[in-house]
Parts: structure tokens; sequence; C-alpha cells
């Protein structure tokens, strides 16, 4: 199956599993799927993923609830294969005056906003996350 969006793919799985109140979830596995995975982890939105082989690469992510409610209010993909958004350290957003995160693809990898304002970095809007 060829998907045209990978990235938008993974994190509408994500949206339907903390819909559905699931524990874990299963994406196809690529390189930029787990810098975008280990991002979440790092800012606390998940509480982890790993690479699995049975028979094709696959990630488990197992989600992030507190209190019964899932911890990521708000999952959404910026820049799309029909249109790319990129931005300077400059024009970077704030998500929700500074409660959420950015996910960008910068020259030195995929960091958060505020990981891309400290390296004085900018790069391609990948999603954001509240």
């Amino acid at each position: 199956m060829s998907l045209s969006d990978p990235l938008g793919d993974m994190l509408t799985r994500i949206r339907n599993g903390q819909a559905a109140n699931k524990s874990a979830i299963k994406s196809p596995a690529s390189k930029l799927r787990m810098n975008v995975l280990e991002v979440l982890k790092r800012e606390g939105y998940i509480r982890d993923y790993r690479r699995e082989d049975s028979g094709h690469q696959e990630l488990s992510i197992e989600l992030k609830y507190h209190n019964g409610e899932p911890v990521i209010k708000n999952l959404k993909r910026v820049s799309k294969p029909g249109r790319r958004v990129y931005s300077g350290v400059a024009d970077l957003p704030r998500i929700y005056n500074g409660l959420g995160i950015a996910i960008l693809s910068t020259p030195r990898g995929v960091m958060s906003d505020t990981e891309a304002r400290q390296a004085h970095i900018g790069g391609e809007i990948l999603c954001t996350v509240f």
C-alpha cells in the first residue's frame, strides 16, 4: 500500500487510538516517524515507542492518559505533501501561548520549537501538538 503522507497517517492513528481509549497502537516504521515520536516522548505526550520486526518494520506506540483523559488534546499536521510550510527562527509559532509545541524538521534533525529557538535554527513545521 502506498501512502502519500506517511507522517499524517501516523498522526491520525494516534488521534484515533486516543479517541478509542487504546493503550497502544501500531504504525509502519520509518526514520521520520521515529524522530517525531522521539520528540513526542521527550516532551511527555506519549509514554514510549518501540520498533518491532514481525516480517515488516512496525512501530508500537504507547499512548499516555492523565485521569482517564488523553494527554494530547489537539494534534494537527501543518506541512503537507501539497503545501510545505517553512519558518525562520524569528517566525516560529507559539502553540497555545507556549503550552503546546510545534515539531520541526531542521538541518540538525527533527526537534521541537523550543529546541529550535535555543539552537537558533528554523525549518519545516511538520505538526503542532497540544
